[in-house]
C-alpha cells in the first residue's frame, strides 16, 4: 500500500466516526503558529553580552548556537522550510540589530533597530510578533521591574513597554499583518514576602502608564502572561495567574497562557474553555514543563494533545494566538524548533480529526457509555497516514532529520 492508498484507507476509517480528514487538513494549513526566535541562540539576543537572569536559564552546550543576526536568520530559514503550515515569527526586544550604529538601551529602542527583521519577514511573507524583554538587564534590580519600589526603575521599564508597543505597530504597518505584543515580567521574591499587595499595585499602575500611551488595536493586540514561580522567585510572583486574568479582563487585554507557567499538576487545557467563554481572544505559549523547569521542547504528549483538543472543540482556532516558547541547548537547536512545531501541529491535526460533535451529542443525551467508547476507539484510528498527507500537501518531508543533520555538518559544525 503506497502513501496515497494508506491515506484513502485512513480517510474512510475516520468517516466512520463522522470525521472529514480533508476538512481537517485544509483547515490546519491555514492556521498560523508563531515561532520563537530565542530557541536558536539560547535567549542571548544582540543587545547585551551579560549573562541571563530574571528567572531565565538555558541548559546544555550543544555546538552550533547562532552568534550573529545573520546566523540566526539562516537557522530560522532552515527550520521554517521543514515546518508544515503557516508560520509567524516571534521576536524579543533583546534581538534589536544596531549594525554599525550606536546601541540604544531598552527604554530607547526604536522601530529602525528592527528593520533588518522587517526585511527578513517581508521577503518570506512572515508576520512578526513581539515581546518586551524584562530580564537580563542591569535595571532588573532585586528581581523587580515594573513593580519595583524604586520609581527610577519603574519609569525605565514603563518607557521600554511603550517602545515595544510602537515597534509592534511598526511591524504591522510594514507587513500588513497584525502583531501580538506580549508582556511577561519576572518580578517576584525568593522568600515569602511581607507585603503581597504593594508590588501588585505598583505593577498595575506601571501597566496602566504603558497603556495610557495608547496603541492602535487594528495593528496591535496586547497580551499579558502570568507565571506561578520561577528561578529565584520561588515564593511569590507579582503577575500571578489571578493578577493576569483580572487585569486583562479589566483593560481589554488578551490573557496569555503558557502551559509551563503553572503547577505541574495544573491543566491549561481545562482553562481554555472558560477563557474563551469570557474573552474575545486568548493567546497560548506552548511548551513542555518538566518538574520545576517550564521550557522543554514540545512533544506529542497528552498535555499538548489536550490543549489542542480544547482549543479546537471550543472554536479557538480563530480566536487564539498560537505560539511556541521553549529553549533547549542540549540538542541541535534547529531540530528542537522543528520537532516542537511539528509536535504541536500534529496535536492540532489530531484534534481536528476528533469526533467532537458526536461525542458531545452522547454527553448531552446522557449516553456516557457511547461517549466513553467512541473517545477510546478514535485513539487507534490510522492518524499517521493523515499526518503524512498533511505534510505532503504542505510541501515538507515527513522524514526531516537527515536534512537538519546535513545542515549541522555543513554549517553548524563550523561555528566555534
Amino acid at each position: 500500500m503506497d502513501q496515497r492508498e494508506y491515506y484513502e484507507y485512513a480517510r474512510s476509517r475516520y468517516l466512520e466516526y463522522g470525521v472529514d480528514t480533508e476538512s481537517a487538513i485544509n483547515r490546519l494549513l491555514g492556521v498560523p503558529v508563531s515561532l520563537h526566535c530565542w530557541q536558536g541562540d539560547d535567549v542571548r539576543g544582540f543587545d547585551s553580552d551579560g549573562a541571563l537572569d530574571g528567572g531565565i536559564q538555558t541548559t546544555g552546550n550543544y555546538p552550533g548556537a547562532a552568534r550573529t543576526p545573520g546566523e540566526l536568520m539562516a537557522d530560522i530559514d532552515e527550520a521554517v522550510k521543514l515546518m508544515p503550515g503557516k508560520t509567524r515569527l516571534n521576536l524579543h526586544a533583546c534581538y534589536a540589530i544596531f549594525g554599525d550604529g550606536p546601541r540604544a538601551d531598552r527604554d530607547a529602542l526604536r522601530p529602525e533597530h528592527f528593520d533588518a527583521w522587517v526585511r527578513f519577514a517581508a521577503e518570506r511573507d512572515l508576520a512578526l510578533d513581539f515581546n518586551p524583554t524584562y530580564f537580563s538587564h542591569p535595571m532588573l534590580k532585586n528581581g523587580l521591574t515594573l513593580s519595583s519600589p524604586d520609581k527610577e526603575v519603574r519609569d525605565f521599564w514603563i518607557r521600554h513597554g511603550i517602545c515595544c508597543i510602537r515597534i509592534a505597530e511598526h511591524f504591522a504597518r510594514k507587513l500588513g499583518k497584525k502583531s501580538l505584543v506580549n508582556f511577561w515580567m519576572p518580578d517576584g521574591y525568593k522568600e515569602t514576602p511581607a507585603d503581597r499587595i504593594g508590588p501588585r499595585r505598583r505593577m498595575a499602575e506601571s501597566l496602566d502608564a504603558i497603556l495610557a500611551a495608547g496603541y492602535d488595536p487594528d495593528l496591535v493586540a496586547v497580551s499579558l502572561e502570568s507565571k506561578v514561580f520561577g528561578i529565584g522567585v520561588e515564593s511569590y510572583t507579582v503577575v500571578s495567574a489571578e493578577f493576569c486574568t483580572e487585569y486583562a479582563a479589566r483593560h481589554g487585554l488578551v490573557p496569555l497562557f503558557d502551559n509551563g507557567h503553572y503547577h505541574p499538576t495544573e491543566s491549561v487545557a481545562d482553562k481554555i474553555p472558560t477563557a474563551l467563554l469570557f474573552n474575545d481572544r486568548i493567546a497560548l505559549h506552548v511548551t513542555r514543563g518538566v518538574r520545576w523547569d517550564s521550557d522543554h521542547v514540545c512533544r506529542f504528549n497528552d498535555e499538548i494533545r489536550d490543549i489542542a483538543l480544547e482549543t479546537v472543540r471550543c472554536g479557538g482556532l480563530d480566536r487564539a494566538y498560537l505560539a511556541l516558547d521553549y529553549f533547549d541547548a542540549s540538542v541541535n537547536r534547529i531540530a528542537a524548533w522543528v520537532a516542537g512545531m511539528r509536535a504541536f501541529r500534529m496535536a492540532l491535526l489530531y484534534a481536528l480529526c476528533w469526533p467532537h460533535e458526536k461525542a458531545a451529542a452522547f454527553q448531552d443525551g446522557a449516553e456516557f457509555t457511547d461517549m466513553l467508547v467512541i473517545t477510546e476507539q478514535i485513539k487507534t484510528a490510522p492518524f499517521a497516514a493523515v499526518w503524512e498527507e498533511f505534510c505532503r500537501r504542505a510541501g515538507v518531508p515527513a522524514d526531516w532529520l537527515p536534512e537538519v543533520k546535513e545542515y549541522e555538518r555543513k554549517v553548524l559544525s563550523a561555528r566555534c
